[in-house]
């Protein structure tokens, strides 16, 4: 329980430093892949505090909180929809370079995160599985945004970018399902 708990706090605390590293530059260059990419770097981490904490609680109390992160996990993707339907009115292409350099970065420590948690993935059901397919979905998500980023600096248009960024709120809303789902087990 211990190394589990160890694991977790590591991957919050990656998850809330990288959050600001993202976030600063989505809103420095307007992108909304890395909006939505900070936004689920939050929310991560936010899981992984939560998980820290209920890892002594009972079954139920798990499964409880299991559902409260299911809904948590939808963040990403609500916000995806707002910033989305702000960039259609408002178009105009971010920097590739910024994006694909910043989304290599967020890579890095999801794979890292999505490494660490694999192994814990099985115990405690629903709790770390939560933590590990949000690792997984996110590292899935950041080749998404490295490849818009390298879209974008051949064919300067915000498109790449939107496309990548609602398909991150769409994983999000995934991963949300099949943790509510691992819940009624």
């Amino acid at each position: 329980m211990n190394s589990i708990r160890n694991v977790v706090r590591v991957v919050a605390i990656a998850n809330l430093t990288y959050f600001a590293v993202e976030f600063f530059f989505a809103l420095k260059i307007g992108s909304v892949s890395l909006f939505s990419d900070s936004i689920d770097f939050l929310e991560d981490a936010s899981v992984n505090i939560l998980i820290f904490i209920g890892l002594g609680w009972s079954l139920l109390a798990r499964k409880r909180l299991s559902r409260f992160f299911a809904v948590l996990l939808m963040i990403p993707a609500i916000s995806v929809v707002i910033t989305a339907v702000y960039k259609i009115n408002n178009p105009s292409a971010p920097s590739g370079e910024v994006i694909s350099f910043v989304a290599l970065g967020a890579l890095i420590v999801n794979f890292t995160c999505a490494f660490l948690l694999a192994k814990f993935r099985q115990n405690q059901q629903s709790l770390v599985l939560a933590a590990y397919l949000s690792a997984r979905n996110d590292a899935l998500a950041n080749i998404s945004v490295i490849t818009a980023g390298v879209i974008t600096m051949l064919w300067i248009s915000p498109i790449p970018d939107l496309i990548v960024g609602i398909s991150i709120g769409m994983l999000n809303a995934d991963a949300a399902v099949k943790v509510w789902r691992s819940t009624e087990h």
